[in-house]
């Protein structure tokens, strides 16, 4: 760079050594070194040249004015890249996303823990049901009339109604045990008889007409089969009638004995103190119950319920920032300069891989400018600006910005100054080199 300013210094001094010839030579031949030596257009880097005592020549770049290098802020795995480099893309629009699996999962989850603290907050606020408030006073009655009966005297008819269930269940036990009385007997074995008689009459009817070739369709035959089954039910309610009592109707009549008993003693006997006491009990406690639903939730427990709520919400509104930035936005329009990733690649967060800028507006920047020389650049100076990859333009420039605070630069303190250009052209690119000329 430094003999790049002694090569440009050089040809300065010798354009200006042969403007000072052919300004000699005018003078002494009596002519206008202006129509000698040629017009100097006033704009030019040259003209610029020729009317300073000092220049500075600095070496700079040409950068679009608004570009940025993005990167993601999650870590992941490309799923689709949507812009590929070279094309244009508004403001928000998505680059590339990354798989996100996880990332909608968990805002599934968050989305359903909202619900949930949303129900439970609603549930607070509307209060107990008609149907929760009727249950619990039933509870309530039902506890209200067991103290009654423990604390009332037994009545006569009661008792007589407990005796007489008590008789009634032991009879009942005792028919099981004892099988059927007389007339029962003699109705089964006349019944059984008939039956069997009638199965002998029906067979000597079958033996007669047995070798006939069609013995099955004759009524000899349907009635053998009819007296037979009539024998055979009657004979399955005689053995009834004398076997042993089934062990689950036994089990059944002991256990109605044992509530009628358990009912006549409850009668007899009047309730002791702990049972009164246990069913005074019983009754605050569904009252208590039941002034807790007609009360309602207490503030605290609404207000519980909605910081519940918020928790929730920041919950989620984390999950959807996580899902967010799965996708890579463009944060203003311009075009994609470059993209470094394809799908199926890792990405670390914070690692720049695309490069956007607006190719529409141009400036140069030189961090070329030493301290002796900076303190002679001033914002809103004019300068002249050349690119060496486009021999012949020449543009002019305005010193837009000059960065407070110089760094070292091979040895030297240099400072950084931006320069905006008056007029753009077709071929300029990002990064091309520029020659800046300050007087």
């Amino acid at each position: 760079m430094k003999k790049r300013k002694l090569m440009i210094a050089g040809i300065i001094v010798i354009a200006l050594l042969a403007v000072t010839a052919v300004s000699v030579g005018a003078s002494l031949l009596g002519g206008d070194p202006a129509t000698e030596a040629g017009q100097v257009d006033a704009d030019s880097p040259m003209a610029v040249l020729g009317s300073s005592s000092r220049t500075i020549v600095a070496d700079a770049t040409l950068v679009p004015v608004s570009h940025a290098a993005l990167s993601m802020a999650a870590n992941g795995l490309v799923a689709e890249v949507l812009i590929e480099e070279g094309e244009q893309v508004e403001a928000g629009q998505v680059i590339l996303r990354l798989r996100d699996e996880q990332q909608r999962a968990a805002l599934a989850q968050a989305e359903a823990s909202v619900a949930s603290a949303q129900a439970q907050l609603s549930a607070l606020q509307a209060g107990a049901r008609a149907s929760e408030i009727a249950a619990v006073q039933a509870a309530l009655d039902g506890a209200q009339a067991e103290l009654s009966r423990l604390q009332e005297a037994p009545r006569s008819e009661d008792v007589a109604a407990a005796r007489a269930a008590v008789a009634a269940a032991d009879a009942a036990l005792e028919r099981l045990y004892k099988g059927p009385d007389e007339n029962a007997r003699i109705a089964a074995d006349a019944e059984l008889s008939n039956a069997e008689a009638a199965l002998a009459s029906a067979q000597a009817a079958y033996d007669v007409v047995a070798g006939e070739p069609n013995v099955a369709m004759l009524p000899q035959s349907v009635a053998l089969q009819q007296a037979s089954n009539n024998y055979q039910a009657a004979k399955a309610r005689y053995d009834a009638l004398f076997d042993p009592p089934e062990v689950d109707r036994v089990a059944q009549a002991r256990a109605q004995l044992k509530q009628a008993q358990a009912n006549l003693n409850r009668l007899l006997h009047p309730a002791t103190a702990a049972e009164i006491a246990a069913a005074e009990a019983g009754v605050r406690r569904a009252q208590a119950q039941l002034d807790l639903l007609l009360a309602g939730a207490r503030e605290q427990e609404i207000a519980a319920a909605a910081s519940a709520v918020d928790q929730a919400e920041a919950a989620r509104q984390l999950t959807l920032a996580s899902l967010a930035d799965t996708e890579l936005l463009a944060p203003f329009a311009g075009t994609l300069a470059s993209l470094s990733v394809r799908v199926g690649e890792q990405v670390v967060a914070g690692v720049p891989i695309a490069e956007l800028a607006d190719l529409s507006a141009w400036q140069i920047e030189t961090d070329d400018l030493t301290e002796l020389d900076v303190v002679r650049v001033q914002e809103g100076q004019t300068v002249a600006l050349t690119f060496d990859a486009i021999p012949g333009l020449e543009l002019a420039g305005t010193v837009i910005r000059i960065q407070p605070i110089g760094r070292e630069k091979l040895g030297d303190i240099t400072y950084k100054v931006v320069i905006r250009p008056a007029q753009s052209d077709p071929r300029l690119r990002w990064n091309m080199t520029a020659v800046v000329t300050i007087r």
